[in-house]
């Protein structure tokens, strides 16, 4: 919901970036995977408590990624760079709130909540996107992704968004994270509601 217009003002910045990559011949695929590295490196981060450490950490991670689907975009879209993409995103977005967990186990209940819910969501985006790519639907947003889907209102900005609040204030975590569950059911209502209209069976 907000990935595409704070795109608007990210992607030159990116771009001009992306050149000087794509000109080096760097892979697409290795900036995905540095740009995952270093934000599953706030993992252990937030286990000991070291919470703007690990915000650092997944600002930088994910400024990274961001670079790895310029390049692509610079270069040519590839199958393993498009898998990357879209999984090592899922695995990030699920082990950030299981590290809180971890760090505090009176969150456990909290984050099984933001788990279950956004892998909802999830399992909404893949398998519309399977079945729009199926049928010839092409409803990518901004082009971001390598496959089709319905625009959700818990991306990639908003999940950073909630993990930068709960890391300046951990004693949130349980707000924001029934929070951004409700709004990723919504999210998943909303693509169930697409697959109704999109692929009927008469």
């Amino acid at each position: 919901m907000l990935g595409a217009p704070l795109r608007k003002w990210i992607d030159p910045l990116y771009t001009q970036a992306a050149d000087a990559l794509a000109w080096r011949n760097v892979r697409p695929s290795r900036v995905v995977l540095a740009g995952f590295l270093l934000s599953i490196a706030a993992f252990p981060a937030i286990v000991w408590g070291h919470y703007i450490l690990a915000l650092v950490l997944i600002a930088f991670g994910r400024s990274v990624d961001g670079l790895g689907g310029a390049v692509r975009r610079q270069t040519r879209a590839t199958d393993l760079g498009d898998f990357l993409d879209i999984a090592l995103e899922y695995i990030y977005c699920a082990a950030i709130p299981f590290a809180f967990a971890l760090a505090d186990p009176s969150r456990a209940l909290a984050a099984g909540f933001f788990i279950f819910s956004f892998t909802v969501s999830a399992a909404t985006f893949l398998t519309y996107s399977k079945f729009a790519a199926k049928r010839g639907i092409d409803v990518k947003v901004g082009g971001v992704k390598g496959v089709s889907h319905v625009a959700g209102l818990t991306d990639g900005a908003e999940a950073f968004i909630a993990f930068t609040i709960i890391c300046i204030h951990p004693e949130w975590f349980g707000i924001v994270a029934y929070v951004f569950g409700i709004v990723c059911f919504v999210s998943a209502g909303l693509r169930f509601a697409a697959a109704f209209s999109d692929f009927p069976e008469s």
